[in-house]
This record gives structure tokens, sequence and C-alpha cells, in this order.
């Protein structure tokens, strides 16, 4: 197979999986005249046409669909063995692709990126700020951050922080109003901000544990959010009471901006991982990133074993 044909292969998958030849390009880091090229190219030898293509989407076509069926395996081959040839010479290089909420970037990526970069200068890095769990393969993404009770099985995670606890905390001028809760059901008379998960489910309960009881509370509120850092500033804005990670507002309840609750009711969870395709080898790229990320845990946890926030949720 001639190199033309093969990285006409290339561009037909990366165009597939991003459904736009532009993206296509900055991926695989040529032109985006040059995707068209390759792909006009590769529908020639074909002799089927394998997308439909307007001002405004990129689609495959039924025959598209079954080539790309065909040929996915074989070239996610080729390029993991061109991948792991390279890694195993020379500095960490190249394009490194990330995907994590809000919580992720500001909690265990923001901290050490400066540093990270000035000690990989020859590697490059673009990081989407997105809640949504996708399929890091089809959407050309290397690895992603998140909580790790909200990681899919099917993908291979690593942690890289400390386990947290979920806290119920308001603000001292809500608590002045409404007053404090001492028991989990106290929660029922109060005005809870509730969580909307990207799949659209809104958390309406909330978990609490202590040493002789588990217990579930139906919480009620009139408001809804969809982001985590979101949440914690519409706390520090008195809007209600929330249920967060410790992570989140460590920081604000040491100064006093924030109110813990129920402390004795502090139920465990997972901490942050960072997770990516389940594949034989990982790549040097998210290797080097996670021996990073884990050897300098230590910077994101202040002397009470807790994160230190760093700043302001929305600053």
């Amino acid at each position: 197979m001639r190199q033309n044909q093969l990285d006409g292969l290339v561009a037909f998958v990366c165009v597939a999986r991003l459904a736009n030849f532009s993206s296509a390009a900055q991926r695989l880091g040529v032109s985006p005249s040059a995707v068209s090229q390759s792909i006009r190219a590769l529908e020639q030898r074909l002799g089927v046409m394998l997308f439909h293509r307007t001002t405004r989407s990129v689609n495959l076509t039924d025959a598209g669909a079954r080539f790309l069926a065909r040929v996915q395996p074989a070239v996610d081959e080729l390029i993991s063995a061109s991948t792991d040839v390279g890694d195993d010479s020379g500095p960490p290089s190249g394009l490194l692709r990330l995907i994590m909420p809000r919580s992720g970037y500001l909690l265990a990526l923001r901290p050490l990126l400066r540093d990270f970069l000035e000690a990989y200068p020859e590697m490059k890095m673009e990081i989407a700020i997105d809640n949504t769990m996708v399929d890091l393969s089809s959407h050309g993404f290397d690895a992603g951050i998140r909580f790790g009770g909200f990681v899919e099985k099917d993908v291979t995670s690593v942690n890289i922080g400390p386990s947290m606890r979920w806290y119920v905390v308001a603000s001292p001028e809500y608590v002045a109003k409404r007053g404090i809760a001492r028991h989990p059901r106290d929660l029922l008379g109060h005005e809870c901000i509730k969580f909307r998960r990207t799949s659209g489910e809104i958390i309406q309960r909330w978990n609490f544990t202590n040493k002789n009881e588990n217990l579930m509370i139906n919480i009620d509120g009139r408001l809804v959010l969809g982001d985590l850092a979101v949440m914690v500033q519409a706390a520090l804005d008195g809007l209600g009471v929330i249920y967060t990670v410790n992570g989140y507002v460590e920081r604000f309840i040491e100064e006093g901006r924030l109110v813990r609750m129920l402390a004795d009711w502090s139920p465990p969870t997972s901490g942050l991982v960072l997770y990516y395709p389940a594949k034989p080898r990982i790549s040097r790229k998210v290797k080097v990133l996670i021996d990073y990320l884990q050897e300098h845990a230590h910077f994101l946890v202040n002397e009470t074993g807790s994160h230190d926030f760093m700043l302001d949720p929305l600053s």
C-alpha cells in the first residue's frame, strides 16, 4: 500500500470519528484542504461517496459506514504500533488531547499545568472542558480526568489523588436565616441545590453514613445546576445547601465563607482519576502525565489532608 493511500485511510477514520474536516485536520497536524484531498482521492479509488457533506455537517453514507467498520480496527492498530515505536525514543512529544469537567481541570490539572509543560517542552496539550462522558477514541481524545465514580467500566483508570468525602455546606448568611441541619432529615426543610448529570438525570437523593446508620434523603429545592464549580459558587452566594466533595469547599470552610453541616454523616467517595482507552500498552504521552500527576499529588493536598481549591470556582 502506498503512503498516500494509508494517509487517506487515516484521514477517513479521523473525519468519521470527529464528523468535522477541520477538527480532523487539527488532530492529524495537516491543513483541512489536505484532508479533503485525501478523502476525495480515497473516494475516487473506491468508486463510492463516503461522506454526505453540507456547510454545517459531515455524515457517513451507508457505504462509508460499512467501510469504516472494516478498516477502523486495522487503522487503529497501525496508529498504535507507530505511536509505540515512536514513544520508545527521544523525549515525549506531540499533541495530548484531554477531556474533563471543570472540576477535573481546577482540582487536578490547573495547579500543575505550567510546570508540566515546562518539564516537557516538546509536548502540546489540548483540553476540552466538558462534563459529558464521551468515547475517547471515537472523539479523538487520549485521556480524560474526572471523579472515579463517574467513569465508565470499559476504560482503564488510575488514581491521581486521594479519596474524598461528601460534604454538606451552605453560606453563613443562609445558615443565619434558615438554621443548620443537625440530622440528615433536617434537610427536608432546606433549600437544597440539585445536580444534573450530563445524561439528564437529576440527583435528588443524598447519601449519608455514620457509625451506626446509612441514610438516603430525597432532597427538595428549586435550583438545579449542571456544574460542580457553579454549585459551589451558588452556595457562596447564599442560594442554598449543596452536597459536594470536600476538595471543592475545604478552603472556603477554613476561611469562614461556607459552613459545614452534618460532619458526622460524611460518606467517602473516590477521588479524581485519569482514564484512557483500554489498550495492551499505554501511550508514552499519557504515561508521563499520569506519573507527573501522581508524583506531585502532594502539591494538591494541604496540611489537613484535603485538596486546596487554589482560587474561587469561577475566577
